[in-house]
């Protein structure tokens, strides 16, 4: 993927993200990745032309984020975005960073808190700042994002809610939309609800959770995905990541 740089050294990634091609990320875990493992997986990333990985989770008991980020960055040219559950998940080796406010609840350190203490931080860290509308769906079952956040997700089927949250984010300034069945989801976000929230944004739409197969990957594409995260499923299944990126090239 060609990016353009920017002053500072790092890649214009919005710009790739609004483009209207459709992309596949890797979410790597920094707890559950390291060493040969890493190298592995930021191999094969590489060779099958992965749009970007997005590194962090809701909860990170190791203290490797740092070294993680080395060891992809040293191995791979893919941009690396962090995906932050806490201000702590701050580093200037990534490429840019998802500034999340959790909309579908109403914890207000997740709305504004947390992003006022991480404010100073973000400012000197020449990262680009992707400010996202965050929003936690149903899976099936309590996820760690959803208990971590002390939040209530949006209810499978009622797709109303989140279309207009969705919207609302939009008009609040958010530059890109996530919708998140959660790591280790039971099942993934409905079609329907893709397409309806696609119809009423025009900012990029990224969906993840429960994805666990090309399949998969390419319903969300033609429900109006722009972009698709899988993370459980490559853990367990290492040769998906190469057939999600095929999928994505089909668009």
């Amino acid at each position: 993927m060609q990016l353009v740089p920017l002053e500072n050294g790092h890649m214009n990634l919005y710009s790739s993200l609004a483009d209207n091609k459709k992309k596949f990320a890797v979410l790597v875990d920094p707890d559950k990745y390291n060493g040969t493992r890493l190298i592995d997986l930021a191999t094969m990333a590489q060779k099958a032309m992965v749009s970007y990985l997005l590194v962090g989770g809701s909860l990170l008991a190791e203290d490797n984020l740092d070294q993680t980020l080395k060891i992809i960055k040293d191995h791979s040219d893919i941009p690396v975005i962090i995906f932050p559950g806490d201000v702590m998940q701050i580093n200037s080796r990534a490429d840019g960073i998802l500034l999340l406010s959790l909309i579908s609840g109403r914890n207000p350190e997740l709305l504004i808190g947390k992003h006022v203490i991480a404010a100073p931080y973000l400012k000197k860290s020449g990262l680009e700042i992707l400010p996202t509308g965050y929003m936690i769906i149903d899976s099936g079952r309590p996820t760690t994002a959803s208990y971590m956040s002390n939040s209530m997700p949006i209810p499978h089927d009622k797709t109303e809610i989140a279309v207009t949250t969705a919207m609302a984010g939009e008009m609040l300034g958010f530059k890109l939309i996530y919708m998140d069945g959660g790591s280790g989801a039971q099942y993934s976000i409905s079609n329907t609800m893709i397409e309806k929230v696609r119809e009423n944004i025009s900012v990029p739409l990224v969906i993840g959770g429960g994805i666990r197969s090309s399949k998969d990957a390419s319903e969300k594409f033609r429900a109006g995905a722009d972009l698709i995260v899988v993370g459980n499923a490559i853990e367990d299944q290492p040769a998906l990541l190469e057939q999600i990126a095929a999928v994505a090239y089909t668009f």
